[in-house]
């Protein structure tokens, strides 16, 4: 029986390549290893903790859905399904919770910065690392594939299967994480600070056209001098772009450095953008040809549905009887 591996992905906006190159890329290629049974979902639940539209949230999770399925998240080797699907996931929570501390959950990290940053402080909010617990151990995940910033979350979910463990028996594994080391793509124009939905001008979107995609390359901020070199320290603007270049197109950053090292740090760009969107034509057709069936879509994710809830619903009637519910 092979290990399991459970990752929810926010739909927040549409992706850029910092977010393809970071947690979407691993996915995809942790199941194509055939090493895992990997159990992949839209998490639409936390998504639902900053003030939102519903008509442009229902928007977002389609688009995601169609995006991942364009990338290679692939129904046939991976269990892939909508969170809201699953109301185990609720459920297991608020178990979860009555074995959880206030304390804990003020200490999160996550938790600070976003009150911090004028996100209201809300119970959902706070109670985001217990649902992610949920999430995981519903389906007794081995490993899980996380971002460092990650780390504190992933460590609740283990305190959680540890004390529960000791309290009512032994249940759940300690998941592991598989740290997915950040490639840390920076913003094109402002380069101290990484890709994000929040800097758009900055931000290159998967969905953006040719044109989209060289007019902000051309923008983008660029360090001292016109030689094209791979230096992070002394020159993060252009090596951001570099790492872009290199990581799209499967290319070294020194085989990418010996073709354009006097080219100039415009004519670098154009080939930069030219490469990268280049680098998107199938997954644009791909994606174009998924977006235009949204019944197809809703039918992969009810198939994925049906199969993650026979494992959260036996994970869930477990934990009730342990903890004396009958």
């Amino acid at each position: 029986m092979k290990p399991i591996i459970v990752s929810g992905i926010k739909p927040s906006g549409k992706l850029h390549l910092g977010n393809y190159l970071g947690m979407v890329k691993k996915s995809i290629e942790l199941q194509s290893s055939g090493k895992y049974d990997c159990h992949y979902f839209i998490a639409d639940y936390h998504a639902l903790t900053q003030k939102y539209k519903p008509e442009e949230k229902a928007a977002d999770i389609f688009e995601l859905a169609v995006d991942l399925l364009a990338l290679g998240i692939d129904p046939e080797r991976s269990v892939f399904f909508m969170q809201s699907d699953i109301l185990e996931h609720a459920n297991l929570a608020w178990l979860f919770d009555c074995i959880t501390t206030a304390g804990q959950l003020q200490g999160m990290i996550e938790f600070k910065e976003k009150v911090q940053e004028g996100q209201p402080a809300s119970v959902g909010l706070l109670n985001y690392p217990v649902l992610m617990a949920a999430d995981i151990l519903a389906y007794k995940a081995a490993f899980v594939p996380v971002g460092e910033d990650q780390r504190q979350h992933l460590e609740l979910t283990r305190d959680v299967a540890r004390t529960f463990n000791k309290r009512f028996g032994e249940t759940f594994l300690e998941p592991k994480g598989i740290f997915v080391e950040g490639l840390r793509i920076k913003s094109l124009d402002i380069p101290e600070k990484k890709m994000s939905k929040s800097l758009p001008k900055g931000c290159l979107y998967l969905t953006d056209s040719a044109e989209a995609m060289k007019k902000k390359v051309r923008s983008a901020v660029t360090d001292s001098g016109t030689e094209v070199v791979y230096d992070p320290v002394n020159k993060p603007a252009l090596a951001n772009l570099i790492l872009i270049y290199s990581e799209m197109t499967g290319r070294t950053a020194n085989d990418i450095v010996a073709e354009h090292k006097d080219s100039g740090y415009a004519k670098f760009k154009d080939a930069m953008a030219v490469a990268v969107s280049s680098s998107l034509i199938e997954f644009r057709e791909k994606r174009a040809d998924i977006a235009a069936h949204p019944k197809k879509v809703r039918d992969v994710v009810n198939i994925g549905a049906e199969k993650a809830r026979i494992i959260a619903a036996k994970t869930l009637k477990e934990v009730k009887e342990k903890m004396g519910l009958i």
